[in-house]
């Protein structure tokens, strides 16, 4: 019961939450299961109610029963109302009807098969348990039942001892039922909350390889640099001092990357300037606009004349990607190398092209990066354009320059 009651409080929190179970559909089945055996009982005790001994009784027990039936259906097509209580008083009103059909019934018959007051109806008090608690109070409730059958109506015939096992095989089965689908649910929010995890994960990557990676990377460099020079001039401390402090980044660039691939990341991070000084970034943005900022005497951009509008957020994010494109054209295409962006406004899609004239790089050049913890492409450029729905293809050969091709579908980008 205690199980039953946790797993319930559970369902009706992700209910509360605005979730859609998988147990709703069921829990407004029984609820119209309840009402329709209603509507039987009290056909087949109208055909009858002139045989029995105290047909008063009988119809007083039906008032009771039709009004708590209306009143609990709102109850039963909701595990978050449907508590404990009310299934402890469905099913004394069930073993009521039972108790009440051998005193108000004809005994002769009685031993020739006839019906209890609720029929059908208690059956829906045991899938009221078995959709709350699963199996084990649903086979208790089934047993409460069947022992008031036995004891009150009729004795161990081989009517009831069918009937019982029927009910208990039903029972039982569906509250099985229940809790393979409440723990195949269970299993795929935690494989939905993993992937949410990993794909933050990976955009916290990106940012922190655009900003803080590539500032570290700088300093380190530039601190070896002027570090090598003042200590040969002379054994100047502010050589020294940046030799120290290239070294400090140095340092604390490795541990970032090894944190970024394998460790907890950090829980905040800076905006991205495009970001921040949006003043309204889920609106529509002329990515031709975005992209202008990389254009220079080696990076020409060829656009169409009319604004290229996405999405806020699918503009910056495929407008970052081609930025880690063209930083990785500064960085590793030499000097002399020339860099052009194409935009191609389709209808169903926004394609952007970067090629370069550079040296190009080798096969598995790439792989070999993202284990060294050098996530640019992988995430800066491949992870936005894979989280937008699009698609990020690479084309290089040495001496034959690199052409990155990022592609967003309109549909997937909204």
């Amino acid at each position: 019961m205690a199980d039953g009651a946790r797993t319930g409080a559970a369902v009706g929190g992700a209910v509360a939450a605005g979730g859609m179970s998988v147990e709703l559909p069921l829990w407004k089945a029984i609820s119209y299961f309840r009402v329709l055996a209603l509507c039987y009982a009290l056909l087949r005790y109208f055909n009858s109610y002139l045989h029995f001994l105290h047909p008063v009784a009988g119809w007083i027990y039906f008032g009771a029963l039709i009004l708590w039936t209306l009143a609990s259906t709102r109850a039963f097509a909701n595990p978050q109302r449907c508590t404990w209580y009310v299934l402890g008083f469905d099913l004394a009103l069930a073993v009521t009807g039972i108790v009440m059909s051998g005193m108000t019934d004809a005994p002769a018959r009685i031993s020739h098969g006839a019906p209890t007051l609720p029929t059908i109806w208690a059956a829906g008090t045991v899938l009221g348990f078995a959709a709350k608690g699963g199996w084990r109070p649903s086979a208790a409730a089934g047993a409460v039942i069947g022992v008031a059958n036995i004891l009150f109506h009729g004795g161990p015939t081989g009517d009831n001892i069918h009937n019982i096992v029927l009910l208990l095989v039903a029972g039982c089965a569906i509250g099985y039922v229940i809790e393979l689908a409440r723990a195949s649910e269970a299993t795929l929010t935690r494989a939905l909350q993993v992937e949410a995890a990993t794909r933050e994960r990976e955009r916290l990557s990106r940012d922190i390889h655009d900003g803080v990676l590539q500032v570290l990377a700088l300093v380190q460099r530039r601190g070896a640099e002027l570090g090598g020079g003042g200590g040969t001039g002379g054994g100047s401390s502010n050589g020294s001092d940046f030799a120290e402090l290239g070294r400090l980044a140095g340092e604390q660039e490795r541990a970032l990357r090894a944190l970024m691939t394998g460790g907890p990341l950090p829980a905040q991070r800076t905006p991205e300037p495009d970001r921040a000084e949006a003043v309204d970034p889920a609106g529509p943005r002329d990515l031709t606009a975005l992209l202008r900022r990389y254009a220079d005497e080696r990076i020409t951009l060829s656009a169409p004349s009319t604004p290229v509008l996405l999405p806020g957020p699918a503009a910056g994010e495929l407008a970052a990607a081609v930025g880690a494109a063209v930083d990785n054209v500064r960085k590793h295409a030499g000097e002399s190398a020339r860099a052009w962006i194409l935009v191609e406004d389709e209808p169903e899609a926004v394609t952007v092209s970067i090629r370069d004239d550079g040296p190009g790089y080798a096969p598995g050049r790439l792989g070999e990066a993202e284990r060294a913890g050098r996530l640019g492409v992988s995430q800066s450029i491949r992870g936005r354009v894979l989280d937008l729905g699009g698609t990020a293809e690479l084309y290089s050969a040495p001496g034959e320059g690199v052409e990155v091709e990022l592609r967003v579908p309109r549909r997937a980008s909204q």
